[in-house]
């Protein structure tokens, strides 16, 4: 028996003693509460982050490897916390290990999983994700990770980013570079952070240890609508230009020439077989009266006819997929659309070309021969010495218009040997402009008129894509649920639109709209609520850190002309909004024209965007703005 209490008594010593080596230390606890202070919306702070990154050459076929190995220490900083730890890979990379330790360096029981990767945008991938949940019982808790991930080819390591998921009180990142190798490390996004760089040569090993130190990183932006990553956050872009194995030069990315080089010996690759849709071509372009009909017929087709499907997956992320496949499955992903519309118009008889293209949310041109700067893939055909682009991606853009995602950006069109860099032509927010009109009177404490309106460009297009993904079978709901953007208290009837199917002309929408209680009357006083919209009433960008980004630019117009009832006058006119600066225009009146109170507004967002730097004058306007929007109209009954 004594044996036994002595064996237990020793069982629970070394168990005590064990979870001393794990719980924080005082010291740990009293770091957590002051980090909380300075993060107050964060759990979990990174209180290191070291990266380091060494490259080498697979002899059999003779790419170049990177190894990157990852080494953090994570502290709970609240009360308790409960979080999950991953690492992205595919098939040109691999996660060696991933280790979770604790504070005293012994392997902590976190079994990780290696798992495919889903996204509700992707069809397929080859994405896959290890992961593991941790739980921090008490604040300042820790645990150590350690991860080893494994390029098989380098050309797809493109670049690393300094923020995470967590705050970071200190971050290097370090580079062993090779002599064999040349490498550029593109400094991005480096102003307004503290970064040092520090550079070492090691005379026996012949490589340069290259390390950037960063402190006190706060976590990812947690703003909607921000630009992409590339704009905002600082990197390093990884820059491979050439390697040296056994004395001989490899060329990788040393410029656009090289980049496309290697795209082009993808198409090169392919087995297109387009006569096994020329019966369709054909039946697209006979009876037709000019070229132009016979493009817009064959671009309109791919639109209507090619289901949109996002699609990674190994090297098929960048090679188009055969024409004759997107044909035959009507469906493909970007690359495949625009192979499809470049072989049919090529059986039409036009120069059609393939183009890449990274979207506004890629940071960069082809002045960077990098894979990071394009994820996109459209059509050009040149007819008559123009460029024309097409996007089978874009279901309701016409010929000759172009989605915000792509103005501007450069494009790399395909021509042989050679390439093409071509600018793609850029909107206006008056190409996009909404205009709405509400002629209206009073009955029965209700306002009640007729409404129209007219969408351009890719105000229609948005508008198209909202109604047509609408949730219901019955389209004259789901128009009906737009239009009164689903509030009971607004009736829409009689709607007469314009052709949705008529992508060359404006959209135009008849109907007859009823604004229910927006009136009170007491005693011969009638209290008028006029504007259910109230644009952009919750856009204050106060506590934003970013750029706000529309998906398009913006012109919204609307008149509201209501006929004031005999007997009766309005005591008093908000006052006027008259805004303007490089980013947005904002115009807000009322006046009264007779017996019609005209009531007019004007939103403009010129470039898509509110930048940073135009914050503080937005967010006057906008708080004059609701500021009107919550005066009521007083009529009052002449005596």
């Amino acid at each position: 028996m004594k044996k036994k209490l002595t064996l237990t008594l020793l069982f629970l010593s070394t168990l005590v003693y064990c979870q001393k080596q794990i719980d924080p230390t005082p010291e740990d606890i009293t770091q957590a509460k002051s980090l909380k202070v300075v993060y107050p919306d964060d759990d979990v702070v990174l209180i290191n982050s070291n990266d380091y990154i060494e490259f080498d050459i697979n002899k059999d076929n003779q790419q170049v490897i990177v190894n990157h190995k990852v080494d953090q220490n994570l502290m709970n900083i609240s009360s308790r916390a409960d979080i999950q730890t991953y690492d992205m890979y595919n098939s040109e990379s691999n996660v060696e290990y991933f280790i979770i330790k604790y504070r005293n360096d012994k392997e902590a029981p976190f079994s990780p999983k290696y798992e495919s990767y889903t996204s509700n945008d992707l069809f397929h991938n080859d994405t896959k994700v290890v992961y593991t949940n941790l739980d921090f019982p008490v604040q300042g808790y820790q645990y150590a990770l350690s991860s080893k991930k494994k390029y098989e080819d380098i050309k797809y390591f493109t670049s690393i980013y300094f923020p995470d998921d967590y705050p970071i009180l200190n971050r290097t990142i370090t580079f062993v570079v090779p002599d064999w190798l040349e490498l550029e490390l593109k400094e991005m996004n480096f102003d307004g952070f503290d970064i040092e760089k520090t550079e070492v040569y090691d005379e026996k090993n012949k490589t340069r240890t290259i390390s950037f130190t960063v402190s006190n990183l706060d976590a990812h932006y947690d703003d909607k609508m921000a630009p992409g990553p590339s704009f905002i956050y600082p990197h390093i872009l990884v820059l491979a230009k050439s390697f040296t194995y056994k004395k001989e030069s490899h060329t990788l990315f040393k410029n656009t020439k090289d980049l496309y080089a290697w795209y082009k010996s993808l198409v090169d690759d392919m087995t297109d077989e387009p006569f096994q849709f020329q019966g369709k071509v054909s039946e697209l372009t006979s009876n037709t009266s000019s070229d132009e009909e016979k493009i817009k017929n064959i671009y309109y087709w791919v639109q209507d006819n090619i289901r949109y499907i996002a699609f990674e997956d190994g090297i098929a992320g960048f090679k188009p997929d055969d024409s004759q496949n997107v044909y035959n499955k009507r469906y493909g992903d970007c690359k495949g659309m625009a192979n499809l519309i470049k072989q049919m118009l090529i059986l039409a008889g036009f120069d059609a070309r393939l183009t890449w293209i990274g979207t506004n949310h890629i940071a960069y041109d082809y002045s960077t021969p990098s894979l990071s700067v394009d994820n996109h893939m459209i059509c050009t055909v040149i007819k008559d010495g123009k460029k024309i682009f097409l996007d089978g991606t874009e279901k309701y853009n016409p010929f000759g218009e172009y989605a915000e995602r792509i103005q501007g950006k450069q494009a790399l069109i395909e021509n042989g040997d050679d390439y093409i860099l071509e600018q793609i032509p850029v909107a206006t927010s008056a190409d996009n402009q909404s205009h709405f009109i509400y002629n209206a009177k009073i009955e029965n404490d209700e306002i009640v008129g007729d409404a129209h309106i007219t969408y351009k460009g890719e105000s229609k297009a948005s508008f198209l894509y909202n109604y047509n993904n609408l949730m219901t079978n019955k389209k004259g709901e789901a128009l009906n649920f737009y239009l009164n953007n689903g509030d009971h208290n607004i009736i829409v009837a009689d709607i007469n639109p314009s052709d949705f199917n008529d992508r060359e002309n404006d959209l135009n929408l008849d109907y007859h709209l009823i604004l229910k209680n927006t009136i009170s009357s007491f005693d011969g006083t009638i209290y008028l609520d006029l504007d259910k919209d109230r644009e952009f009433a919750t856009y204050n960008l106060e506590d934003r850190k970013t750029d706000l980004v529309f998906n398009f630019k913006k012109h919204l117009e609307s008149e509201i002309n209501l006929e004031i009832p005999e007997g009766y006058t309005i005591e008093h006119l908000p006052e006027a909004i008259d805004e303007e600066n490089e980013d947005f225009k904002i115009h807000l009146s009322y006046n009264l024209n007779n017996n019609i109170l005209e009531y007019k507004k004007l939103f403009i967002i010129k470039n898509a965007k509110i930048k940073k730097a135009t914050f503080e004058h937005w967010n006057k306007t906008i708080e004059r703005l609701k500021s009107t929007y919550n005066e009521q109209l007083i009529l009052t009954l002449s005596k």
